[in-house]
């Protein structure tokens, strides 16, 4: 198989400069999907400098926020015509079904119309009174300049436009990183910005793995801003990076998400069936690959026993394949590595005194799950408690643990005991009780009676060691933005405070 020229610089597409090579997998069978070019710090400098200079010296910074958010609106029609090409590829590179694929594709579309109508529909800037009419004082925003976007394997396509789109309708130029191990829905993202009309240098693509690439691209001196999507570990690294160049840093990191669940919620046959439904979403949902995944169930204890054997017994139905084929509802997961740590971390649990209530192992191979790929069964681990690795650390697999909780103030200690804070959820009856114990949560997104919906427009970030800054909403605009004061003497005069 050929490689294909994956490096996108001033308008380029280019090998890398060593001629470099990596082989991306289809995690449903483990054969080759595609070959690209594995880029280096050379290429990383050349893509740097074509991003320095035009924002320095083209024309992008300085186009009206109208026409900016014009070409926004294009590469959503764009993606909207590839659609099925593109979910195809996010299916195969990353082994979730095609339906999620196409939900990726749709949301990635909303996400670039939305920034485009923020932008479109601000202000020129904000006014300040500065108590005399002689003064014109206002606030305006104005593009960061140079943005390093580092994205993640589980949703390179989605992650990649939460970063793109607000940094280009903001007048930014860029250098992009997707994972090396999904990087094809980002190669096609950017030939569609190219085709949507953007200058060349605007938008540049290094593939290639976060060391070199990304850890040069931390670094690097002509980097404003760097904007990072991935594991605690790696954000540590960018952090660090980055810090003597005193760039403007933005990290989305991991998550071990509570969805509690009040026993009033499940009073009910249809309010015990959609929570149980809303659990398995929320810790299945693409193999449990998923940031924002309610990989613990928090349950009340008086319902505790009745609502896990149902939880099992359904997950143990979840059809499980290759992501294109006609009724999978769960793919693989993305690498053979992945496949490794879910089977470490049961293996631990069940070590440290868990009771497996299902899955717990890889699947029989199937005419939709070829041997050689990375499945694994959907897992329920009972009788858990956080002195627990898999409790406490984020395993990004099919896992979900199960610990109980008797009183309100207990369920709010545990949802909380955890040094991530990025998402979690609360089932309750009682709408007071859900706000309360939602207000209480230390998490940057809390759903009540749901699991998983997101808005563009509401932020999203987290608290404690799930990152810093904002994506979606205003300030995710605002990440990509510096704030100038403009102060407009219309009247000057000396101010003779010194003698001469």
């Amino acid at each position: 198989m050929a490689a294909a020229e994956t490096i996108h610089v001033d308008g380029v597409w280019q090998a890398a400069a060593s001629g470099a090579q990596r082989e991306v997998l289809d995690p449903a069978d483990a054969k080759t999907l595609a070959v690209v070019s594995e880029g280096g710090v050379e290429d990383t400098d050349a893509a740097v400098a074509a991003a320095r200079r035009a924002f320095d010296q083209g024309t992008w910074p300085g186009t009206p926020v109208a026409e900016r958010a014009a070409l926004l609106r294009r590469v959503a029609e764009l993606l909207q015509r590839d659609r099925e090409t593109i979910a195809l590829t996010e299916s195969r590179d990353t082994g979730k079904t095609l339906e999620e694929g196409r939900v990726d594709v749709d949301d990635v579309t909303n996400a670039f119309r939305y920034f485009a109508d923020l932008a479109a529909g601000e202000s020129a800037g904000r006014v300040i009174d500065a108590g005399t009419p002689d003064v014109h004082s206002v606030v305006v925003h104005e593009p960061v300049g140079v943005c390093a976007m580092i994205t993640p394997w589980n949703y390179p396509l989605l992650q990649a436009s939460w970063k793109i789109a607000p940094a280009l309708v903001a007048g930014n130029t860029f250098v992009i990183k997707p994972s090396e191990v999904t990087p094809l829905s980002t190669v096609h993202l950017v030939k569609l910005l190219v085709e949507a009309g953007l200058p060349a240098g605007v938008a540049n693509l290094v593939t290639g793995a976060g060391d070199p690439v990304g850890a040069r691209l931390s670094e690097h001196p002509d980097v404003d801003l760097v904007s990072f999507t991935g594991g605690l570990v790696s954000g540590t690294k960018v952090a660090q990076a980055a810090a003597p160049t005193v760039k403007k840093v933005a990290l989305e990191l991991g998550g071990k998400n509570p969805n509690v669940v009040f026993a009033d919620a499940c009073a009910t046959a249809e309010g015990f069936d959609t929570a149980v439904d809303q659990a398995l979403n929320a810790a299945f949902i693409h193999s449990g690959q998923v940031c924002s995944a309610g990989a613990r169930l928090i349950i009340e204890e008086s319902v505790r026993e009745r609502f896990v054997a149902e939880l099992a017994r359904r997950a143990e139905k979840i059809k499980l394949g290759r992501g294109t084929e006609d009724g999978v509802e769960c793919g693989p997961l993305v690498s053979a590595q992945q496949l490794d740590k879910t089977e470490a971390y049961v293996a631990s649990a069940l070590a440290e005194g868990a009771l497996l209530r299902c899955g717990g192992k890889q699947p029989e191979p199937s005419e939709v799950r070829p041997a050689t790929g990375y499945f694994y069964l959907p897992t329920v681990l009972d009788q858990c408690h956080r002195e627990m690795r898999v409790v406490r650390e984020e395993t990004f697999g099919p896992i979900l643990t199960v610990e109980s909780f008797q009183t309100e103030e207990e369920a709010v200690t545990l949802a909380n005991d955890t040094e991530y804070g990025l998402a979690g959820a609360v089932w309750s009856a009682d709408t007071a009780r859900a706000r309360r114990v939602a207000a209480r949560l230390r998490h940057g997104t809390v759903w009540i009676n749901d699991y998983h919906p997101y808005l563009p427009q509401a932020e999203w970030g987290g608290f404690g060691k799930s990152g810093v800054g904002r994506e979606l909403g205003p300030a995710g605009l605002d990440e990509y933005r510096e704030t100038k004061h403009v102060y407009e003497n219309l009247r000057p005069s000396p101010v003779r405070w010194f003698a001469g």
